[in-house]
Protein backbone atom coordinates (compact mmCIF):
# COMPACT_ATOMS: atom_id res chain seq x y z
CA UNK A 1 0.00 0.00 0.00
CA UNK A 2 1.38 3.28 -0.64
CA UNK A 3 2.31 5.41 2.14
CA UNK A 4 -0.13 8.56 1.54
CA UNK A 5 -3.27 6.13 1.10
CA UNK A 6 -2.55 4.74 4.59
CA UNK A 7 -4.86 7.34 6.29
CA UNK A 8 -7.80 6.79 3.53
CA UNK A 9 -7.73 3.20 3.07
CA UNK A 10 -8.23 2.88 7.40
CA UNK A 11 -10.86 5.01 6.93
CA UNK A 12 -12.58 3.25 4.25
CA UNK A 13 -11.96 -0.15 5.97
CA UNK A 14 -10.82 -1.70 2.32
CA UNK A 15 -7.95 -3.11 0.64
CA UNK A 16 -6.71 -0.08 -1.42
CA UNK A 17 -3.95 -0.26 -4.23
CA UNK A 18 -2.07 2.90 -6.17
CA UNK A 19 -1.43 2.28 -9.45
CA UNK A 20 -0.01 5.21 -11.57
CA UNK A 21 -1.97 7.63 -9.36
CA UNK A 22 -5.15 6.01 -9.01
CA UNK A 23 -6.70 4.53 -6.33
CA UNK A 24 -8.72 1.11 -6.76
CA UNK A 25 -11.62 0.64 -4.27
CA UNK A 26 -13.70 -2.45 -4.25
CA UNK A 27 -16.89 -1.38 -3.56
CA UNK A 28 -19.48 -4.18 -2.21
CA UNK A 29 -20.91 -4.92 -5.57
CA UNK A 30 -17.41 -5.90 -6.60
CA UNK A 31 -16.89 -3.17 -9.24
CA UNK A 32 -14.12 -1.55 -8.89
CA UNK A 33 -14.08 2.58 -7.63
CA UNK A 34 -11.55 4.95 -8.97
CA UNK A 35 -11.01 7.90 -6.28
CA UNK A 36 -8.32 10.25 -6.65
CA UNK A 37 -4.77 9.96 -4.59
CA UNK A 38 -5.95 13.07 -1.74
CA UNK A 39 -2.42 14.51 -1.84
CA UNK A 40 -0.86 17.61 -2.77
CA UNK A 41 0.07 17.20 -6.60
CA UNK A 42 2.39 18.44 -8.66
CA UNK A 43 0.03 19.09 -11.64
CA UNK A 44 -3.29 21.44 -11.16
CA UNK A 45 -5.71 22.20 -14.19
CA UNK A 46 -2.90 24.60 -15.34
CA UNK A 47 -1.51 21.61 -16.85
CA UNK A 48 -3.97 20.62 -19.63
CA UNK A 49 -2.04 21.19 -22.39
CA UNK A 50 -4.48 21.47 -24.95
CA UNK A 51 -8.16 21.39 -25.23
CA UNK A 52 -10.46 20.98 -28.73
CA UNK A 53 -14.01 20.37 -29.16
CA UNK A 54 -15.20 19.10 -32.97
CA UNK A 55 -18.43 18.20 -33.58
CA UNK A 56 -20.08 15.01 -35.68
CA UNK A 57 -23.75 15.71 -37.16
CA UNK A 58 -26.63 13.24 -36.49
CA UNK A 59 -29.84 12.92 -37.60
CA UNK A 60 -31.01 14.30 -34.06
CA UNK A 61 -28.40 15.88 -32.00
CA UNK A 62 -24.63 17.11 -32.68
CA UNK A 63 -22.28 14.65 -31.33
CA UNK A 64 -19.69 16.78 -30.16
CA UNK A 65 -16.19 15.65 -28.85
CA UNK A 66 -14.32 17.58 -26.18
CA UNK A 67 -10.77 16.71 -26.30
CA UNK A 68 -8.00 17.46 -23.56
CA UNK A 69 -4.83 16.49 -23.01
CA UNK A 70 -3.94 15.77 -19.20
CA UNK A 71 -1.28 15.11 -16.86
CA UNK A 72 -1.48 12.37 -14.32
CA UNK A 73 -3.11 12.28 -12.01
CA UNK A 74 -6.27 13.07 -13.21
CA UNK A 75 -8.35 13.24 -10.63
CA UNK A 76 -11.43 12.14 -12.18
CA UNK A 77 -13.92 9.77 -10.15
CA UNK A 78 -15.78 7.30 -13.05
CA UNK A 79 -18.62 5.64 -13.06
CA UNK A 80 -20.40 2.91 -15.45
CA UNK A 81 -22.94 4.17 -18.06
CA UNK A 82 -24.53 1.30 -17.61
CA UNK A 83 -24.16 -1.07 -14.44
CA UNK A 84 -22.71 -4.49 -15.31
CA UNK A 85 -22.37 -3.66 -18.80
CA UNK A 86 -19.63 -2.74 -21.07
CA UNK A 87 -20.87 0.85 -22.43
CA UNK A 88 -17.55 2.77 -21.31
CA UNK A 89 -17.30 5.25 -18.23
CA UNK A 90 -18.33 8.46 -17.46
CA UNK A 91 -17.46 11.60 -15.04
CA UNK A 92 -19.04 11.44 -11.93
CA UNK A 93 -17.06 13.95 -9.82
CA UNK A 94 -13.88 15.64 -9.97
CA UNK A 95 -11.54 16.11 -7.06
CA UNK A 96 -10.04 18.79 -5.93
CA UNK A 97 -6.62 17.59 -6.91
CA UNK A 98 -6.04 16.47 -9.76
CA UNK A 99 -5.00 17.63 -13.27
CA UNK A 100 -8.96 18.02 -14.38
CA UNK A 101 -10.03 20.28 -11.76
CA UNK A 102 -11.99 23.33 -12.59
CA UNK A 103 -12.98 21.40 -15.75
CA UNK A 104 -16.61 21.50 -14.29
CA UNK A 105 -18.19 21.16 -17.83
CA UNK A 106 -16.21 17.38 -17.49
CA UNK A 107 -19.07 16.21 -15.06
CA UNK A 108 -21.33 13.92 -17.06
CA UNK A 109 -19.90 13.53 -19.80
CA UNK A 110 -18.45 9.58 -21.32
CA UNK A 111 -15.46 8.90 -21.94
CA UNK A 112 -14.87 8.38 -25.28
CA UNK A 113 -11.13 7.45 -26.01
CA UNK A 114 -7.78 6.95 -23.96
CA UNK A 115 -4.96 8.01 -26.48
CA UNK A 116 -7.02 7.31 -29.68
CA UNK A 117 -8.20 3.72 -28.63
CA UNK A 118 -12.11 3.81 -28.39
CA UNK A 119 -13.21 2.45 -24.67
CA UNK A 120 -17.10 2.99 -25.28
CA UNK A 121 -17.62 -0.62 -25.72
CA UNK A 122 -15.48 -1.61 -22.66
CA UNK A 123 -16.06 -2.77 -19.87
CA UNK A 124 -14.84 -0.48 -15.91
CA UNK A 125 -12.21 -2.13 -15.33
CA UNK A 126 -11.10 -2.42 -18.88
CA UNK A 127 -11.23 1.53 -19.55
CA UNK A 128 -9.29 1.59 -15.93
CA UNK A 129 -6.55 -0.92 -17.74
CA UNK A 130 -6.28 1.73 -20.32
CA UNK A 131 -5.96 5.01 -18.10
CA UNK A 132 -3.57 3.03 -15.82
CA UNK A 133 -1.08 2.00 -19.16
CA UNK A 134 -1.59 5.61 -20.61
CA UNK A 135 1.60 7.64 -20.53
CA UNK A 136 1.42 10.90 -18.80
CA UNK A 137 0.34 13.14 -20.46
CA UNK A 138 -2.58 11.09 -21.73
CA UNK A 139 -4.99 12.51 -24.51
CA UNK A 140 -8.53 12.19 -23.78
CA UNK A 141 -12.14 12.74 -25.97
CA UNK A 142 -14.90 13.09 -24.16
CA UNK A 143 -18.96 12.92 -25.72
CA UNK A 144 -21.18 15.63 -25.84
CA UNK A 145 -25.00 16.26 -27.43
CA UNK A 146 -27.02 18.77 -28.42
CA UNK A 147 -30.16 19.33 -28.50
CA UNK A 148 -30.93 20.50 -32.38
CA UNK A 149 -32.99 23.35 -33.22
CA UNK A 150 -36.25 22.26 -33.07
CA UNK A 151 -35.92 21.35 -29.16
CA UNK A 152 -37.79 23.23 -27.14
CA UNK A 153 -35.52 25.32 -24.46
CA UNK A 154 -34.90 23.63 -20.74
CA UNK A 155 -36.04 27.09 -19.94
CA UNK A 156 -37.49 30.52 -20.24
CA UNK A 157 -35.44 33.51 -21.01
CA UNK A 158 -36.52 36.40 -18.59
CA UNK A 159 -39.12 38.99 -20.39
CA UNK A 160 -40.13 35.39 -22.51
CA UNK A 161 -44.08 36.12 -22.90
CA UNK A 162 -45.80 32.87 -21.02
CA UNK A 163 -49.94 31.83 -20.27
CA UNK A 164 -50.30 30.99 -16.86
CA UNK A 165 -53.98 29.34 -17.22
CA UNK A 166 -55.86 30.05 -13.64
CA UNK A 167 -58.85 27.21 -12.82
CA UNK A 168 -61.29 28.51 -11.41
CA UNK A 169 -64.16 26.51 -8.70
CA UNK A 170 -67.04 26.67 -11.08
CA UNK A 171 -64.99 24.87 -13.43
CA UNK A 172 -63.90 28.04 -15.86
CA UNK A 173 -60.64 29.17 -16.56
CA UNK A 174 -59.23 32.49 -16.99
CA UNK A 175 -55.93 32.51 -19.28
CA UNK A 176 -53.16 35.53 -18.04
CA UNK A 177 -50.53 36.52 -20.30
CA UNK A 178 -47.16 37.11 -18.38
CA UNK A 179 -43.43 37.66 -19.10
CA UNK A 180 -41.18 35.28 -17.20
CA UNK A 181 -39.47 37.22 -14.16
CA UNK A 182 -43.09 38.87 -12.99
CA UNK A 183 -43.90 38.31 -9.68
CA UNK A 184 -47.01 35.53 -9.68
CA UNK A 185 -49.15 36.94 -6.76
CA UNK A 186 -48.93 40.75 -8.52
CA UNK A 187 -50.06 39.76 -11.98
CA UNK A 188 -52.60 37.73 -10.72
CA UNK A 189 -54.05 40.74 -8.95
CA UNK A 190 -53.56 43.41 -11.24
CA UNK A 191 -55.64 40.60 -13.59
CA UNK A 192 -58.11 40.89 -10.81
CA UNK A 193 -57.51 37.30 -10.19
CA UNK A 194 -59.14 36.26 -6.78
CA UNK A 195 -55.83 35.36 -4.90
CA UNK A 196 -57.32 35.60 -1.50
CA UNK A 197 -60.79 33.67 -0.60
CA UNK A 198 -63.03 34.87 1.64
CA UNK A 199 -63.37 37.83 4.47
CA UNK A 200 -60.39 35.83 6.69
CA UNK A 201 -57.96 35.62 3.71
CA UNK A 202 -58.87 39.13 2.71
CA UNK A 203 -58.18 41.02 5.84
CA UNK A 204 -55.70 38.95 7.13
CA UNK A 205 -53.42 38.14 4.39
CA UNK A 206 -49.62 38.97 5.16
CA UNK A 207 -49.65 41.23 2.02
CA UNK A 208 -47.11 39.20 0.40
CA UNK A 209 -44.02 38.60 2.91
CA UNK A 210 -44.58 34.55 2.35
CA UNK A 211 -46.20 34.39 6.11
CA UNK A 212 -49.42 33.50 5.70
CA UNK A 213 -49.82 31.05 3.42
CA UNK A 214 -53.37 32.60 2.17
CA UNK A 215 -52.14 32.69 -1.35
CA UNK A 216 -51.01 29.46 -2.07
CA UNK A 217 -51.80 27.62 -5.74
CA UNK A 218 -51.81 24.71 -6.58
CA UNK A 219 -49.39 23.92 -9.92
CA UNK A 220 -51.52 21.59 -11.76
CA UNK A 221 -48.93 21.73 -14.62
CA UNK A 222 -46.21 23.85 -15.43
CA UNK A 223 -43.02 23.89 -17.84
CA UNK A 224 -39.46 25.52 -16.94
CA UNK A 225 -40.47 25.44 -13.08
CA UNK A 226 -37.28 25.07 -10.82
CA UNK A 227 -38.48 22.76 -7.68
CA UNK A 228 -39.76 25.17 -4.87
CA UNK A 229 -38.04 26.56 -2.07
CA UNK A 230 -37.10 24.26 1.25
CA UNK A 231 -38.92 27.36 3.10
CA UNK A 232 -42.56 26.57 1.24
CA UNK A 233 -41.48 22.93 2.07
CA UNK A 234 -42.16 23.11 5.96
CA UNK A 235 -45.20 26.20 5.05
CA UNK A 236 -47.10 24.09 2.97
CA UNK A 237 -45.90 20.89 4.17
CA UNK A 238 -49.87 19.18 3.31
CA UNK A 239 -49.72 20.22 -0.32
CA UNK A 240 -46.84 18.93 -1.86
CA UNK A 241 -47.91 20.75 -5.60
CA UNK A 242 -48.13 24.23 -4.14
CA UNK A 243 -46.62 27.52 -4.52
CA UNK A 244 -46.34 30.63 -2.33
CA UNK A 245 -47.59 32.83 -5.59
CA UNK A 246 -45.75 35.78 -3.39
CA UNK A 247 -42.78 33.95 -3.26
CA UNK A 248 -42.36 33.11 -6.58
CA UNK A 249 -41.41 34.95 -9.95
CA UNK A 250 -42.70 32.96 -13.29
CA UNK A 251 -40.55 31.04 -14.74
CA UNK A 252 -42.01 29.46 -17.45
CA UNK A 253 -46.17 28.45 -18.77
CA UNK A 254 -48.42 27.25 -15.79
CA UNK A 255 -51.66 25.81 -14.95
CA UNK A 256 -52.68 26.97 -11.13
CA UNK A 257 -55.51 26.39 -8.71
CA UNK A 258 -56.51 28.55 -6.23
Amino acid sequence: MCPFQLALAIIMAATAVCVDGFVVVPNPSSTSTIRPPMISLRHTAADATSIDETTTATSNNSINRLQLTLEKPLGMILEEVQEGQAQGVYVLELAEEGSAAGNDQLIGLTLATVNGQDVTNLNFDAVMERLVEAPSPVALEFLTQEPNDNEEPDSYAVGTTVTIKVLEDDGSETLVEAKVGDNLRKILLDNNIKVYKGLKQTLGNCGGAGQCTFCAAEFVESDGWAERSEYEDQKLKKAPNSRLTCLNNIQGPATIRL
